[in-house]
């Protein structure tokens, strides 16, 4: 496994592999759980919404970055997280490894890499969140194998 930092030529595939990687929770877990309602207001473009954010992602004037994860000639994984240098803080913005590529520990190569390159910045603490579904399970697994401390945190919905 290679993890390198994020090139433009990157954006296609790793916009792909994000709308891959969290199908399962919108159309399977979040839209069953909240209804249709609810669902076209709070996620109904999520994949035009992805389409937007992983293009802003790498943005190293604002303390952004990615990096991206190589296993062979597949692209595999990738993470992307921010710095507040004032605050000493950072935060992992996105998580995201191909189907193929999981349970072979490189969502845990990745987040050390962006926790190396924060400690680089001057962050000391960081900031990654996830969802309490089942869905997200494996990646609160993660988390805590990494030794984060998780703080709960419930989110409402309703129709009106």
């Amino acid at each position: 496994m290679l993890i390198r930092a994020f090139t433009r030529h990157d954006l296609a595939p790793l916009t792909e592999l994000t709308i891959d990687t969290f199908r399962p929770f919108y159309e399977e877990s979040f839209r069953p759980s909240v209804g249709e309602a609810v669902f076209a207001v709070q996620h109904g473009n999520w994949r035009e919404d992805y389409r937007t954010q992983v293009a802003e992602l790498h943005a190293p004037e604002r303390h952004a970055y990615v990096a991206v994860a190589e296993v062979g000639a597949d692209l595999a994984g990738y993470v992307a997280w921010s710095v507040d240098p004032p605050r000493r803080k950072g935060e992992v913005t996105v998580l995201a490894v191909s189907a193929r590529h999981r349970r072979h520990r490189l969502g845990t190569a990745l987040c050390e890499h962006a926790f190396d390159r924060m400690r680089d910045l001057g962050a000391e603490v960081v900031e990654i969140g996830t969802g309490g579904d089942r869905f997200h399970a494996p990646a609160r697994a993660l988390y805590e194998a990494l030794g984060c401390t998780p703080h709960p945190l419930t989110v409402y919905f309703r129709q009106l």
